[in-house]
């Protein structure tokens, strides 16, 4: 039979089990909610108002810490700090994407985290191409009054390929 003390020992241990697969599920959901707000700006049926655009901007903005990094790398650039940030998503660089990330693998120490997610993102450039665009996003988070935020997000593109508008009929 176990002692007060193991018990207690115990149930610490999986009080803090308990809080990381929390923690875990929380980042899942910030991620999530960025993809959502991200995908609201170029929506696959209609273009948006500016003020629609601006709105999902501002909500994406509001998703890292005030002075988190948005790194989109040499061709969609760098923002710091939740105004930056705002300014660089209210302008898409795209008519449309969609963001699908998975695997994703995260540590969480304390109230920082660190993650990575594959991204997998149909989308369609300015100029109407259709394309996939796949890579890593490397994240950092933080969490500020008891909520995980992004600290910095890092986009790493692995390729951006030419995709079918419409699949091809399997009869050829």
């Amino acid at each position: 039979m176990a002692s007060q003390e193991e018990l207690l020992e115990r149930i610490e241990a999986l009080e803090t089990r308990l809080r990381a697969v929390d923690d875990i599920q929380a980042i899942h959901r910030l991620k999530a909610r960025y993809a959502h707000l991200v995908d609201a700006r170029t929506p696959y049926r209609a273009a948006r108002s500016q003020e629609e655009v601006d709105a999902a901007a501002r909500q994406v903005a509001a998703l890292f810490t005030e002075d988190g990094v948005w790194d989109g790398g040499k061709d969609l650039g760098l923002a710091t700090g939740r105004e930056e940030i705002y300014e660089r998503l209210r302008h898409p660089t795209v008519r449309f994407a969609w963001h699908f990330f998975v695997k994703p693998h995260i540590e969480v120490e304390g109230d920082t985290a660190h993650g990575t997610w594959d991204i997998l993102s149909p989308c369609t450039t300015a100029n109407g191409r259709a394309m996939w665009m796949a890579g890593v996003e490397h994240d950092t988070y933080a969490r500020r009054g008891g909520e995980w935020l992004h600290s910095s997000m890092r986009l790493e593109v692995v390729f951006m390929n030419p995709r079918l508008q419409t699949p091809p009929h399997p009869d050829g």
